[in-house]
């Protein structure tokens, strides 16, 4: 079983508009809900791809009700943790005609130290060969090393770790050694205080992320395709698919979802090329990818 943990899930609100006047009354064009955050944003697209996954996390009030109902909706299994007080965050992205999203973040609830615990009881179903996703932010009000602490409570259970983050988040787990690392190539600038353009210097530091842990590390490049250095240190580069980009929300953790289905059902090979394809159609599109869509990039090889 694949599980995806979301620790700060969001109604996302995503609205077209013209230029945003402060202190006036602005009118909006049409806007889309989507009920997401990186782990939900995986297991959506497994689902797409028929690979049952299970939804953890932790959600609150009317709006954390929504997202389970509609993750429900998509025959996604789910055991959120539900809060006592608060509400899920709501995230509102501003489609300006711009080619960058102007977007307005929630922080999300308090999450007290029992629901933590509550949420730890929820790994204990866990067996070895099963596949645990982390992704995505850590709310404000949970230390800065839950990642860590879920892979030292998970060690002994023999579970595929893949984690997508970035910065100290990302490095403090490496000593887990994950499965799968995911970071894209500005991220790893970040990490390595350079600029990162080229799938060989991508490379470059995608083998030194393996030196420091990770047993696989994938590497988004946006137009530049992605790039794989594998567990046996083998470097696999995928070209981007060709198309008008439309939505840069999601297509991170499609890719993640892409590389996961792809391993499962094949090498690593096919799970780069599915999971470029799972990314670029998501870019491609105004949500996340569908099957369709995603089929439809891969028959143009």
């Amino acid at each position: 079983m694949i599980y995806t943990v979301t620790l700060n899930p969001a109604i996302d609100y995503v609205v077209d508009c013209g230029e945003i006047a402060m202190g006036a009354v602005n009118r909006l064009g049409s806007g889309k809900v989507f009920f997401g955050g990186k782990g939900i944003n995986v297991s959506l697209v497994l689902a797409e791809l028929g690979i049952p996954s299970k939804a953890l996390g932790f959600t609150a009030g009317f709006t954390g009700e929504a997202i389970e109902k509609g993750i429900a909706e998509k025959d996604i299994a789910t055991d959120f943790v539900r809060l006592d007080s608060g509400f899920s965050r709501i995230n509102i992205k501003l489609r300006t005609g711009l080619p960058t999203e102007t977007e307005l973040n929630g922080q999300g609830p308090q999450i007290p130290e029992d629901k933590i615990r509550e949420l730890f009881s929820r790994f204990e179903a866990m067996k070895e060969g099963d596949t645990i996703v982390l992704a995505g932010s850590i709310p404000t009000s949970i230390s800065a090393d839950i990642y860590e602490k879920i892979l030292a409570h998970l060690q002994e259970k023999n579970i595929r770790a893949v984690v997508d983050a970035s910065g100290n988040l990302l490095l403090n787990v490496l000593k887990y050694r994950p499965f799968l690392i995911k970071p894209n190539n500005f991220e790893l600038g970040e990490i390595f205080s350079d600029i990162v353009d080229t799938p060989e210097k991508a490379v470059e530091y995608a083998l030194k992320l393996k030196e420091m842990g990770a047993v696989n590390v994938l590497v988004s490049m946006a137009e530049q395709g992605a790039v794989l250095v594998d567990e046996l240190g083998k470097i696999h580069i995928s070209k981007a698919y060709s198309g008008t980009v439309k939505n840069t929300v999601g297509a991170g953790d499609s890719m993640v979802a892409g590389f996961i289905a792809g391993y499962e059902k094949g090498g690593y090979d096919y799970a780069l090329h599915l999971g470029t394809a799972c990314g670029g159609a998501t870019a491609f599109s105004d949500g996340l990818a569908t099957a369709s869509e995603i089929y439809a990039l891969m028959r143009e090889d």
